[in-house]
């Protein structure tokens, strides 16, 4: 592991902590050249499906494309980092336990939004106008219909 700072690569571990859901090591080092101290994540590679995109493409799964999708719907709402990380950790198991080689960017997009529909209904709301690019007002107003009637239903 190379420093950060000076680019050594003589460092000692500090501290280990494994993360809330015991997927990621968090590890504290020390360069032993220049004395900085550092943190790294451990993560296991998985492997993921290609993802099959609405035109027909194949591509690599890219976490950090949800994370973006989401932190752009969750702008500026009461919705952690950690709820984001959560959601496409969530994500990222549901397709893992499928086992499939392939999955269709649609049913990716039908568990980020079940999820944000459980987290935060405005964040759900501007996920869903992007993802399912609502052609016009109506088709939209229809989602929030829907949502608001889902609302009333659970009170």
């Amino acid at each position: 592991m190379k420093c950060p700072f000076c680019v050594s690569q003589e460092n000692k571990v500090i501290d280990s902590r494994l993360s809330k859901e015991g997927q990621v090591i968090r590890r504290r080092r020390e360069c032993l050249a220049c004395q900085r101290r550092f943190t790294t994540y451990e993560r296991i590679e998985e492997i993921m499906p290609l993802v099959v995109k609405k035109d027909g493409r194949r591509e690599a799964f890219e976490r950090k494309k949800i994370v973006a999708g989401l932190k752009a719907a969750c702008q500026k709402r009461p919705v952690s980092s950690e709820d984001i990380d959560a959601i496409v950790e969530q994500v990222e198991r549901k397709l893992q336990e499928k086992g499939e080689r392939e999955v269709p960017t649609s049913v990716i997009g039908e568990h980020v939004m079940s999820r944000l529909h459980e987290l935060d209904e405005v964040a759900y709301v501007r996920f869903a106008s992007v993802y399912r690019s609502f052609q016009d007002i109506g088709e939209f107003m229809t989602e929030l219909k829907d949502l608001a009637s889902d609302r009333r239903a659970r009170k």
